[in-house]
């Protein structure tokens, strides 16, 4: 299968995918793991684009269901039991975001007295910010698919609470500021530090589920953001955004996309955000490329970072030729240079996407030891229009 038609390679990874997670198959116990299965939803949009089949869709409903079901509730060795927002077993089913969501890892989470471990950490359950900004993303391009209120408003439940929970005054400032981890019922921090792109992230995310809701739900949601996107806006003023992890670029460049998506619709207004984040995403890259780290065998990378960077690459020419078509309307002429320089980086996808594709990579620990994860950002990477497009 070559990667000029990789829509059969795509449905077979999320075959295996829906089937090795229990979305599929009968006797399987269903394991959920938030990141994942924000990609996944938008891989089975994209399928269901591509095909016109319904069962895609079906997979995406169901998908949902088990995502709030499993991640929106307790786990099953904690001795607490039901919604996580508290919720009873009725208004938990109306409003299974409520509480936010639980990102699934393996081990349960710190307790609130328990020292902290750095190794372990990783390991460890609670609510991470930038997953649940995908999982808000991931439900509003079905609520556009589907024309779903419910969906759309379950987004902006979702997005209340990650901002009401997540963000702090600190002692000395006065500006917010957000942790990067939360226990599983959000009542204390896990990891106080503030991850580096989460409040871009959550005001490009908050913008769109505002730019829907007035789009195409006014009459429906009681729910409106820009109290909390102005909020965002202000944490991310003076911020810099350069870094070097791939999967990081990657998101900046996606970022990038969602933003020249959200003026071309005329939802934000132009501003000097767009060449801010294109000229941070090519310095990010010129370090990255520097060490050569994509030269290096399979045991040393991790794909879903890797891909992360594929996938945002996979963006650059949308972003272009959207300020090419409203070069007025975007102000945006002073950022075709570094657009320009960025598309040299294009090779790399195919460059990352034919390296993970080889069985033999495939076989590596590290690869093995995400393999879910690892296969289904290489789905989106070959078939990104589910995740990049509004």
């Amino acid at each position: 299968m070559g990667l000029d038609d990789p829509s059969n390679k795509v449905r077979e990874i999320m075959a295996g995918f829906a089937e090795a997670t229990g979305l599929t198959g009968a006797g399987k116990p269903p394991r959920r793991y938030l990141w994942t299965d924000a990609f996944a939803l938008c891989n089975f949009l994209e399928l269901y684009r591509q095909t016109g089949e319904e069962g895609f869709l079906e997979l995406a409903s169901h998908l949902v269901e088990q995502v709030h079901g499993l991640l929106g509730r307790h786990r099953e060795d904690d001795l607490r039991a039901g919604w996580i927002s508290g919720l009873s077993e009725p208004e938990g089913q109306r409003h299974p975001t409520m509480g936010g969501l639980r990102i699934g890892k393996e081990m349960n989470e710190r307790r609130f007295e328990e020292p902290m471990d750095d190794r372990l950490e990783w390991d460890r359950d609670g609510q991470y910010f930038h997953y649940l900004t995908k999982w808000m993303h991931a439900l509003n391009r079905l609520s556009r698919v589907l024309n779903g209120a419910a969906y759309h408003e379950w987004a902006l439940e979702l997005a209340k609470t990650a901002l009401a929970r997540f963000t702090y005054l600190p002692n000395f400032g006065r500006r917010k500021r957000m942790y990067w981890k939360m226990s599983i019922d959000l009542s204390y921090p896990l990891v106080r530090s503030m991850g580096q792109h989460d409040p871009l992230d959550g005001y490009l995310t908050f913008c769109q589920l505002q730019a829907t809701t007035e789009r195409f739900f006014k009459k429906s949601t009681r729910l409106d953001l820009k109290t909390e996107i102005a909020e965002l806006a202000e944490m991310c003023e003076g911020q810099s955004w350069v870094t070097d992890d791939p999967l990081g670029i990657g998101g900046l460049l996606v970022d990038s996309l969602r933003l020249t998506q959200l003026m071309a619709e005329g939802y934000l207004r132009p501003t000097g955000l767009l060449k801010i984040l294109l000229d941070s995403a090519q310095l990010g890259l010129e370090a990255y490329v520097r060490t050569s780290p994509l030269k290096l065998p399979a045991e040393y990378r991790l794909a879903f970072r890797e891909l992360g960077l594929s996938i945002g690459l996979r963006g650059v020419k949308k972003v272009r030729a959207l300020v090419e078509e409203n070069i007025d309307l975007l102000s945006a002429a002073d950022a075709l240079g570094t657009m320009s320089a960025l598309t040299d980086y294009e090779p790399l996808i195919e460059t990352i996407e034919k390296f993970w594709l080889k069985p033999d990579n495939q076989a590596a620990d590290s690869w093995t030891g995400h393999r879910e994860i690892n296969r289904v950002m290489l789905a989106t990477s070959l078939a990104s229009e589910g995740f990049l497009n509004l």
